[in-house]
């Protein structure tokens, strides 16, 4: 018999009650029972969000929650400025260009973070560009972008903030209102612990006027419908009713922890899995503003990640990440992110030693799991 254990920044693990909610019978959408479960996830959204606005529920993957941010602030022939540090800002730039946006990179290395810095050059250089688009956390290379300074620093600016928070919503700190942060996206299968097929959308009250006059082609992304139906606590097309029972049982468990509990646990799960990776002699990938979604991990040289990441699953059930565009070869994510707690961490250390020096690296076994002890029991 063999175990799986999934330790991937996405899908993550989905705790028991969630999934078991999932077995209960269907109910339709246009009835009462329905409409009292949305009204109180779209409540308990906003207590996830930390905003007053609200949070729009679609039935696909984040990405389509990213394309729908684009298509309801944006026209044709206007300009944004696009933070690609990774796989998933240079995906802002990739949906931007299919509705024709003219676009403005900050393009950032693999494994750094932008700063503020960035962002004031950019605008300076493009005081006409209509939005800012960036992510919270770039899991392809482990790094969290410092989102309070970049709001804090657009606050008094006509620029829109775009933030995706896919990965990290849930799990590092975040705040939208406090931050300033105009939009915002997220994903179902991350740190809100479901499958993969909801994509959340959350936009403040200084975006609705340029909502109003959008003249952007679309028809299921449109979030003035959208925002009709949710004052009717419904959706104007059918929504995904088994996904959506299922968020109600996350976010109470969610609201149960309380978010700074949860972000709490995200940071002891991080520091824990890269004192292991030092204590090993490895190199982290991210150079800093280190991530709590997933730790980002360089090969030793002669070591293809894929292969590796491979071995683990295949034979252990241990499935970690390896990487994505640029990197796909030469790094491996490990995470610590949604439904994880502490031993999740020590199966994913004791599955790196063990394959680590079956690929000829020798480490000694039980180093790196020592060193995650030490900080996850206070030893």
């Amino acid at each position: 018999m063999k175990k799986q254990y999934l330790l991937t920044p996405g899908p993550t693990p989905v705790p028991e009650p969630v999934l078991s909610k999932a077995a209960e019978p269907l109910i339709h959408h246009r009835t009462q029972q329905f409409s009292q479960i949305f009204t109180e996830v779209s409540k308990d959204l906003k207590y996830l969000f930390q905003t007053e606005n609200d949070v729009f529920i679609f039935a696909s993957s984040g990405t389509g929650a990213m394309e729908a941010a684009v298509v309801n602030i944006m026209e044709k022939g206007e300009k944004a400025i696009v933070v690609r540090g990774g796989k998933f800002g240079k995906r802002w730039g990739e949906i931007c260009k299919a509705y024709g946006i003219d676009f403005v990179p900050i393009d950032i290395e693999w494994g750094d973070a932008v700063t503020v810095e960035h962002i004031e050059k950019a605008l300076k250089e493009n005081p006409d560009a209509k939005a800012v688009f960036t992510t919270l956390c770039e899991t392809s290379t482990g790094v969290t972008y410092d989102i309070k300074s970049i709001g804090e620093y657009l606050k008094d600016k006509p620029q829109i903030l775009v933030v995706d928070a896919i990965s990290a919503l849930g799990a590092e700190e975040f705040y939208q209102d406090k931050w300033n942060v105009d939009v915002v996206v997220s994903g179902s299968q991350k740190g809100i612990m479901l499958p993969p097929g909801l994509g959340f959308l959350s936009v403040s009250h200084k975006v609705w006027d340029i909502i109003e006059k959008n003249n952007t082609s679309k028809y299921y992304w449109d979030l003035k419908a959208m925002k009709k139906s949710l004052e009717k606590a419904t959706t104007p097309f059918t929504p995904a009713i088994s996904f959506i029972t299922q968020l109600n049982v996350s976010l109470q468990l969610i609201k149960k922890e309380g978010l700074e509990n949860i972000f709490k646990r995200h940071r002891l799960l991080a520091d824990a899995t890269r004192a292991a990776v030092k204590a090993l002699g490895l190199e982290l990938f991210s150079k800093r503003n280190h991530s709590n979604v997933c730790t980002s991990i360089k090969m030793p040289e002669g070591i293809d990640s894929k292969q590796f990441t491979k071995k683990l699953r295949d034979e252990y059930g241990v499935t970690i990440a390896s990487g994505q565009g640029p990197v796909q070869n030469k790094i491996i994510r490990i995470a610590h992110l949604g439904y994880m707690e502490k031993f999740d961490v020590i199966i994913g250390i004791s599955a790196l030693e063990i394959g680590l020096n079956q690929f000829g690296y020798k480490v000694e076994l039980g180093k790196g799991v020592a060193a995650a002890e030490k900080i996850l029991f206070e030893l």
